[in-house]
């Protein structure tokens, strides 16, 4: 079968949405279909943008494709006879998070009507394909329903490579990869470390989604007077130095804020048999994050952050333990690429 992922993208950024688009492409072709990921540009600012994009994916007529699955939109408006979403998010500056720091909608009409034409438009594409909607969690189907009235299923995303990760040594150190950006809180758990206790250190991995992200962090480091117990290190490592880091670290962290999913970085620590800890606002995490059994839910601030922390190293057999849990979670709650690949193509 020749299939299609479609999927949104911004120019220079590779984060979680799109290496899942990729890694579904390579699973679906190693179940004998050809794919194709296709990439549709998407700027949110200036807001005009927004439509312009869903015009362009509701214009876009995809010839010699037996099959779409969509991921993001705008991209999943694509019009094809036989689609399923595997949906990431929605545009969430039109649902929850409206009326948040992260809404960019003023309150003038002809924004209000752009956001108005957002969840007009959902509600009347994505009705028509119920029953052929997934999510990747609790999270996102829980807001489709609730804003859109739209039934769905949840499908756990899998590692493409989860055989790469693995344990070697509980080490001094928790890991935090990820795409750097306000969102994320990086900056949060580097805040964390000035009430730190213990001789435990931080390790940051990855690329800002600008230069500003990336300044704030190394300021806040100096600021902080934390450079012998923080490194930052700028840029977008490679799978094996991940999985390097992960194999030898204390505990891994994910603290990003409202997450739809549980994230690349939750199950990657949890295949190094390493504990996990999360906030309790960081919304999807809370699926294999389990406070005291495979890692740590924290208030969000620093210093409920550092006991966490702090917890690990002083405990070190039990850091061992909740990282053995971890594992046995995942396959109770059946993530896999045979699951992934069965429902999406039957």
């Amino acid at each position: 079968m020749k299939i299609a992922i479609v999927n949104s993208m911004t120019p220079f950024v590779y984060g979680g949405a799109e290496f899942l688009a990729d890694s579904l492409k390579d699973k679906l072709i190693e179940y004998g279909h050809e794919v194709q990921v296709i990439r549709f540009f998407f700027s949110w600012m200036p807001i005009d943008n927004i439509i312009d994009a869903m015009m362009t994916a509701r214009l876009t007529k995809l010839v010699n494709v037996d099959m779409v699955i969509g991921l993001k939109f705008p991209a999943y408006l694509i019009p094809h006879e036989n689609k399923k979403l595997w949906l990431l998010h929605q545009f969430r500056q039109a649902y929850d998070l409206s009326g948040t720091i992260y809404d960019f909608f003023s309150p003038d009409d002809h924004s209000q009507k752009i956001k108005r034409s957002i969840i007009e438009t959902d509600n009347l594409y994505l009705k028509q394909l119920e029953g052929k909607i997934f999510t990747n969690s609790y999270v996102v189907s829980d807001r489709l329903m609730k804003y859109n009235g739209i039934n769905s299923e949840v499908l756990f995303p899998p590692l493409m490579d989860a055989n790469l990760f693995r344990y070697e040594d509980t080490g001094d150190y928790i890991f935090y990869p990820s795409r750097v950006n306000h969102s994320k809180r990086q900056h949060l758990a580097v805040e964390a470390m000035q009430y730190t206790k213990s001789k435990v250190k931080l390790i940051l991995a990855g690329k800002g989604d600008n230069t500003n992200d990336e300044d704030y962090i190394f300021e806040k480091i100096e600021k902080l007077n934390l450079s012998e117990k923080v490194t930052y290190i700028n840029r977008f490592i490679s799978q094996q130095e991940k999985a390097d880091y992960f194999s030898k670290c204390l505990g891994g962290i994910y603290i990003p804020y409202d997450e739809d999913s549980y994230g690349y970085v939750t199950l990657e620590c949890i295949h190094s048999q390493k504990p996990v800890i999360s906030c309790t606002d960081s919304g999807g995490t809370d699926i294999v994050v389990k406070d005291g059994q495979t890692g740590y839910m924290t208030e969000p601030s620093p210093q409920a952050l550092a006991q966490a922390i702090d917890k690990l190293y002083e405990d070190k057999k039990k850091a061992f333990d909740m990282g053995k849990n971890g594992l046995s979670l995942i396959k109770q709650l059946g993530i896999s690429w045979e699951t992934v690949i069965r429902k999406l193509t039957k």
